[in-house]
């Protein structure tokens, strides 16, 4: 229901908005309120900047956390690699705003209080959960695969790109879409540490833009549409690969 008054009051007129209606379907449809949203927040700007952070955290998460969760699973009986794996599953229980004081200053000090400094923290905070998953889908794996690979002459670092990655392609799946939802609609991070109101991300943006069209009711949800619609879109066309990837890990 929230997403159909979504839609149907984006797709009204002015006049139609104010009618008190909102379960009603437009009539006639009606797009000004994108046409206004459009310019009141820059759309193209921050949805770029917004993207760009997301691709990054994206990418970002799935190599790094693949690559982590290789080398302890493949190292477990060594105590540095299964120390590692308990300390990145104790991070899971430290959340952003218990960090947010030192992470602005730290990446205020570095140069990273923008777009970029805020895909890194991203990954970074993302990487525990991943771990996780990763870890628990290469336990199922069949370790011959790997070590006929060696046989043949194979590195740890063909191995891996020739063998093990293409054999988690449905685990990093979930993690990109994960990572895509968390990225694009993270609010805190982004208005903490980007220092630059021009180098905002979209949900910041409409943040600071809401009391323009507070009562233009057509263009607040015109706005909130476009800005979701990018992670519905996503989520809509990968939704089985994640069903997929999350229960072949609970099953192996």
């Amino acid at each position: 229901m929230p997403l159909f008054v979504t839609v149907s009051m984006a797709f009204k007129s002015a006049g139609q908005a104010v009618d008190g209606k909102a379960f009603s379907w437009p009539d006639p449809f009606s797009v000004e309120g994108f046409t206004a949203a459009w310019e009141l927040v820059n759309f193209p700007r921050a949805f770029t900047i917004s993207l760009f952070i997301t691709l990054i955290s994206v990418c970002g998460g799935v190599l790094v956390a693949s690559m982590a969760s290789y080398a302890i699973h493949r190292n477990w009986n060594r105590k540095f690699y299964r120390y590692s794996f308990y300390y990145l599953l104790g991070a899971m229980f430290l959340p952003f705003p218990v960090l947010a004081l030192s992470q602005v200053k730290l990446t205020g000090l570095a140069g990273l209080d923008n777009p970029f400094g805020v895909a890194i923290l991203h990954v970074m905070f993302g990487l525990s959960f991943n771990v996780l998953l990763f870890t628990a889908f290469m336990r199922g794996l069949p370790a011959e695969l790997e070590e006929s690979a060696r046989m043949d002459g194979a590195s740890t670092w063909t191995a891996f790109w020739r063998i093990i990655f293409p054999l988690i392609a449905p685990m990093s799946a979930t993690v990109a879409i994960f990572a895509f939802l968390g990225s694009w609609n993270d609010f805190m991070m982004p208005s903490l540490i980007i220092a630059e109101q021009a180098n905002q991300t979209l949900p910041v943006v409409q943040q600071l833009f809401q009391t323009q069209f507070s009562n233009n009711y057509h263009v607040s949800f015109a706005s909130y549409l476009l800005a979701m619609a990018p992670s519905i879109i996503a989520y809509l066309f990968t939704q089985r690969w994640v069903m997929s990837g999350l229960t072949q890990g609970a099953i192996k």
